[in-house]
């Protein structure tokens, strides 16, 4: 027998849709309006009919045109829907006036590593850096070799040795942007509050030479950050003893280093989504929104970036900015961003993926405004470049590409010592040296990934407020950040996801 009364959500009251959060047969009731067709969960049903050329109306804004005439009941999706550009008021710094949530209960302290500089982290890795790929054979065997030949056993308090390997460093430009990116996101990582010893590995003839990074940024070998290369250390074996070498040096005083009690506004949490689907901007999305409110209340910072993810949203994000100058700076971003595509024969709409759309996302304008739900309420207090140095606290925004090991690469060089990351079709995903809160949006992928799940969203569906899941989330952040593994850390992911954004032309 067909259930004639599926649940649904209407996110305002302007909307033309409802999501369906269960599956809607044709002839179903959902609300005052009987299904035409099958409208699979996460999926949109028209509420009234929709002429061809007219808005289609989610979260109370305008996710695409009907690009058919769509009578009431009717399933909406891409056979019926498509972006079209219109005009979006972005009333620069006109809605900054932010009433913090309240924090009593909550923890107000994290047990974490402080750093000589002030900084605090949240786990303490040794990392084994390279300048180029012709160096990532050799740091994979040295983080391997020390991971399983026992040197780490009599160090508890160090969680590991992670080499960062990527595939650029020569065949490109040494000046200009692209050059500038990388450089600044393999010292962002070496300079990490979660890595307490760094080893740097070059072979020696590449475009990204060490003492270039070293002139830079005024650094010269120490006790725990040390450089060398291949060429001049006499090969590939000799640079993996002499690295193994140097590593055993640094554990003694990387091991010293032990947790104690710091503020929550030390902490530096990362946003993230991947694999969204139709619940994504009504649970996961929303509560970690509600979440980072909590941090920004207590002195913190909450990232947000994937700049083609806010694509459609950006005009929610100006209106909180600060002062004006910084909602213009990330419009700036976006036009950067519709250009680039365009140079490339894309488009933004080239996202979402096939995933996101088999979820029940339609356009990037509905992803986009699901995905900044995660930024919660509070002013957008400022806007940097990928990998740049985050010099405030409170809620920014990073600029990168929507692709999450890539974005998340940059926060973590712009500072982040904890990432949240959303997920409704499954994401699999980790990052060393920092730990990944996975958040499922709904229940069904909760019992389905239950082993790589930190958290279920899903049950705000049946009736748990956006507000009590959000402070779950954050005493979960909170475990976390004091030293509680993830699920992603228990399953050993983080070793690969070391992804720079490469700009520029490969010569």
């Amino acid at each position: 027998m067909l259930d004639r009364t599926p649940r649904f959500v209407r996110l305002h009251a302007q909307d033309n849709v409802v999501i369906c959060v269960d599956r809607a047969a044709a002839g179903a009731r959902v609300g005052d309006v009987a299904a035409t067709e099958t409208v699979p969960r996460g999926h949109k049903m028209a509420t009234q009919p929709i002429a061809a050329g007219a808005p289609v109306r989610k979260f109370g804004q305008i996710i695409g045109f009907a690009s058919a005439d769509i009578t009431a009941g009717a399933h909406v999706h891409e056979h019926n829907c498509a972006i079209a550009d219109f005009e979006r008021d972005y009333a620069f710094a006109t809605e900054n006036n932010w009433l913090a949530p309240e924090i009593a209960g909550l923890p107000a302290s994290f047990n974490g590593f402080r750093r000589a500089n002030g900084r605090v982290g949240t786990r303490n890795y040794i990392a084994v850096l390279t300048s180029v790929n012709c160096s990532a054979s050799v740091a994979r065997f040295v983080a391997k070799a020390a991971t399983e030949n026992g040197m780490l056993d009599d160090y508890p308090n160090v969680d590991g040795v992670v080499a960062f390997t990527h595939g650029t460093g020569c065949g490109m430009d040494g000046r200009g942007e692209g050059y500038d990116l990388l450089q600044r996101t393999v010292w962002g990582h070496a300079a990490s509050p979660n890595v307490g010893g760094a080893l740097m590995i070059g072979l020696g003839c590449e475009v990204f030479q060490i003492p270039r990074l070293l002139e830079t940024y005024g650094l010269k070998d120490t006790p725990t950050f040390r450089t060398m290369t291949i060429q001049q250390s006499g090969g590939t074996r000799a640079t993996v003893e002499r690295a193994l070498e140097t590593i055993r040096e640094m554990l003694p005083l990387v091991d010293a280093a032990r947790r104690e009690e710091a503020p929550i506004s030390e902490l530096s949490l990362a946003l993230q989504c991947g694999g969204s689907d139709g619940y994504s901007g009504i649970t996961a999305n929303p509560a970690l929104g509600f979440a980072a409110d909590l941090l920004v209340a207590m002195g913190g910072t909450a990232i947000l970036s994937e700049t083609p993810e806010i694509y459609g949203a950006e005009h929610l994000l100006t209106r909180r900015a600060v002062d004006p100058e910084t909602g213009e700076k990330l419009v700036r971003l976006i036009r950067w961003w519709e250009a680039y595509t365009a140079r490339l024969g894309g488009n933004m709409n080239n996202n979402p993926s096939p995933g996101n759309k088999l979820g029940g996302l339609t356009t990037i304008l509905e992803k986009s405004l699901g995905a900044a739900a995660k930024a919660g309420t509070s002013p957008l207090a400022g806007v940097f470049g990928y990998g740049e140095p985050i010099d405030r606290r409170g809620f920014v925004f990073m600029d990168s590409p929507g692709y999450d090991p890539c974005s998340a690469t940059g926060q973590v060089a712009s500072g982040a010592n904890l990432i949240a990351f959303t997920t409704g079709r499954g994401s699999a995903f980790g990052y060393k040296p920092v730990p990944s809160v996975k958040l499922a949006t709904n229940s069904e992928l909760y019992a389905n990934m239950a082993e790589d799940m930190d958290l279920n969203c899903g049950d705000i569906l049946d009736g748990i407020s956006i507000e009590e899941k959000g402070r779950e989330i954050f005493r979960l952040l909170v475990e976390t950040a004091s030293g509680r593994r993830s699920k992603s850390e228990e399953l050993g992911y983080g070793d690969n996801e070391f992804v720079p954004w490469q700009i520029g032309a490969v010569m």
